[in-house]
């Protein structure tokens, strides 16, 4: 035994009293002492409001930020309860600020549901406070309490550095109209406490502040900084916050379900004699869902109990995505578009484009932790799953009138995406990295180069196999590789990933890059630095250079983002001097009609005769290896023009006008734009 050992005795235990459990670990309660926990201190005391907001007592919550770095919330409510406790002799404010586990949300009938449940929010952020002030307006009297690192007294100026003395109780602060109630609480977070950087976000503020309003209809919340007011009031509730959240073209107007359930429950309950005795109470939990589903592929589900964010999920979360799972696959077995062979769609098949907000409300949840991320009721997971598989039900059922319509649409579009997720693992062998090249899957067109410098090594995207024999010649093999074309390729804007993935140019394509596609593409594992497109000077080599640009766009895009696309630019035009002078070149090449004229007025002028007419190229097959090599391939002399995205927002928007599967926009565009064209330039 050591010495250490044989000094361990009773003596050495420490009992942390009241609040110094919560300033000796911090992180237990707040989660951490950077600008994380100081933002969850402020939840503390706005949810605090909410909940009053969510008993019916609360229209309005205000949160200031002074330049002091102070934070006030005041909320309308009835007010924290003034009187005394009968136990500790305390006023209730007192209580609730300098007790932990004290509050009104233990099942005494002042809240059905709130947000606060443990009673320990208001108290811990007291005892992580350098200063706390409280007032409270009640029964027609303002009454004034203030704390220092949670202990009640006086403060004998503004601020924490203030002299401060110890005193219990409340202070009268004047009379007012009995009919006015609320709760206004400023905080100077305590410097000993928190990290020197931890500060308040503006922002999260607001996502926070918005995202509040949109759940609690008809409550306004306001941020005031710098002398700026800021409100948030929405009366559309959850439907409006799936709109707001959804950044996609809808496919299905958005979809309410609710319900309610019953569970019962074993907690303590406080009895007469003042202890704790288990007693099954019956609960209800009320289940409120909204959701859309749009034309993009990114997933939004947000959850939320008695309005608190559950970022992590929680058993509310499973039953949510069981019960859809389940209702989806029994309705496209009853609308026959999955047949009796076909396997059922995932969880991340309908979940695709879909926008949803789930929430819960329930007295007392179950949380794992105080800061409240993941809800752990377990019967929330039976309950959420029976009303939306019951709803969701109800609904394809008995369609709403015009939306019969756009529920089959999201079917199919569920459907189209189990398909592609399908195809794609099918296809999963299409994605090789340059280490793969003695790989036989690659395709036999393939004319590879000799280089296994990526940096170095270009690829040659080609029309045509006319042109291909001639870059065969023209090209550099060393770092030139070719990959030929059959004339227009799939739109991949208008089809699905299995129609793109089954197109034979569009796979060898994916494949020879060999970096995957769509979420997968690894750029790091692309197998060439630079994608040249080498189609003809014409309308047909446009097209195929923007149906290639569209693939690029929509399944490689972060190689178009890194500047690693280019488009070859072959001339137009060649004229052949009669009498070029010794030394000088025979020929000279133009890329453009105007650029003919400037060169043609030029050579007039100095006296050069050239042979008409001047040849003008029809496509790539008409140069011969020299001069494809000379004009478009050499990189001494070539000409490229690299693709940018500047706006990969308004690209976006482009590519779905002019490739999309939408005509009615198109047409209206063409129509509108006609009168811009030039038709000199038309290539007919």
């Amino acid at each position: 035994m050591t010495v250490v050992e044989a000094g361990y005795t009773a003596r050495h235990l420490s009992v942390l009293e009241g609040l110094e459990a919560v300033r000796k670990r911090p992180g237990m309660y707040i989660g951490s002492t950077d600008s994380r926990g100081l933002m969850h201190c402020l939840w503390e005391i706005v949810d605090n409001g909410v909940d009053e907001a969510l008993a019916g007592h609360c229209t309005r919550i205000e949160v200031e930020l002074y330049a002091d770095g102070s934070i006030e919330v005041r909320d309308d409510g009835r007010g924290i309860p003034v009187d005394l406790e009968p136990k500790s002799g305390l006023p209730g404010v007192e209580l609730v600020y300098t007790k932990l586990h004290a509050g009104g949300k233990f099942g005494g009938g002042s809240y059905a549901a709130s947000g606060g449940l443990h009673g320990v929010g208001a108290s811990v952020v007291n005892a992580l406070s350098s200063r706390l002030d409280v007032e409270v307006d009640r029964d027609g009297q303002v009454h004034l309490i203030s704390f220092r690192r949670g202990v009640p007294g006086v403060f004998d100026g503004d601020g924490p550095a203030a002299k401060f003395k110890k005193k219990s109780g409340l202070r009268d602060g004047g009379k007012l109209r009995k009919r006015v109630t609320g709760t206004r609480v400023r905080f100077w977070a305590d410097k000993q406490i928190f990290l020197p950087d931890a500060e308040v976000s503006i922002d999260e503020i607001h996502v926070r502040l918005r995202q509040t309003a949109f759940l609690v209809p008809g409550l306004t919340l306001a941020l005031i900084h710098e002398g700026k007011t800021e409100e948030f009031r929405f009366d559309g509730g959850i439907s409006e916050f799936t709109e707001f959240l959804a950044r996609d073209e809808a496919v299905c107007e958005v979809l309410r379900l609710q319900g309610v359930g019953h569970f019962h429950e074993t907690v303590p309950v406080l009895d007469d004699q003042g202890h704790m005795t288990p007693t099954e109470v019956q609960r209800e939990l009320t289940v409120d869902v909204a959701i859309r589903w749009g034309k993009g592929y990114d997933s939004t589900v947000r959850s939320f109990v008695n309005v608190i964010a559950t970022p992590k999920g929680g058993t509310h979360i499973t039953g949510f995505e069981r019960g859809l799972v389940r209702t989806i696959n029994e309705v496209l077995r009853e609308t026959r578009l999955l047949k009796n062979g076909d396997d059922p769609v995932t969880k991340e098949d309908i979940l695709e484009g879909l926008t949803g907000v789930v929430t819960v409300r329930v007295p007392e949840p179950q949380f794992e932790g105080q800061t409240k991320e993941v809800l752990g009721t377990s019967a929330a997971t039976r309950i959420v799953s029976h009303v939306v598989s019951r709803e969701l039900k109800e609904v394809f059922a008995n369609p709403p009138r015009g939306l019969k319509q756009q529920l089959r649409a999201a079917l199919e579009k569920i459907v189209a995406a189990a398909k592609a997720r399908i195809a794609a693992r099918e296809h999963r062998d299409n994605q090789r990295r340059k280490s793969a090249l003695e790989n036989s899957a690659l395709p036999a067109k393939l004319v590879d180069c000799r280089s296994d410098d990526v940096d170095r090594s270009e690829l040659f995207i080609v029309e045509g196999d006319s042109a291909l024999g001639t870059a065969k010649l023209a090209r550099d093999s060393e770092f030139q590789a070719l990959l030929p074309i059959r004339g227009k390729i799939l739109n991949v804007q208008k089809a699905s990933v299995a129609d793109m993935l089954k197109n034979a140019e569009c796979a060898a394509i994916i494949q020879v890059v060999g970096a995957g596609s769509g979420r997968s593409f690894d750029i790091d594992a692309a197998r060439y630095g630079k994608i040249i497109l080498m189609a003809d000077a014409d309308v047909d080599g446009a097209h195929i250079r923007c149906l290639l640009l569209t693939l690029f766009h929509r399944y490689m895009r972060p190689m178009v983002e890194a500047g690693r696309v280019f488009a070859a630019v072959p001339p137009l035009h060649r004229i052949e001097l009669t009498n070029p002078g010794r030394g000088k070149d025979k020929y000279i090449y133009c890329y453009s009609d105007a650029e003919l004229h400037k060169v043609l007025r030029d050579l007039e002028r100095r006296g050069k005769r050239w042979k008409d007419p001047v040849q003008r190229y029809k496509g790539l097959g008409e140069m011969d290896a020299d001069q494809l090599a000379e004009t478009t391939m050499d990189p001494r002399h070539r000409i490229l023009r690299r693709v940018r995205i500047e706006d990969a927002e308004a690209g976006e928007r482009i590519f779905a006008l002019l490739m999309g599967s939408d005509v009615a926009p198109r047409r209206e565009f063409i129509v509108n734009s006609a009168a811009e064209v030039d038709r000199d330039h038309i290539d007919a």
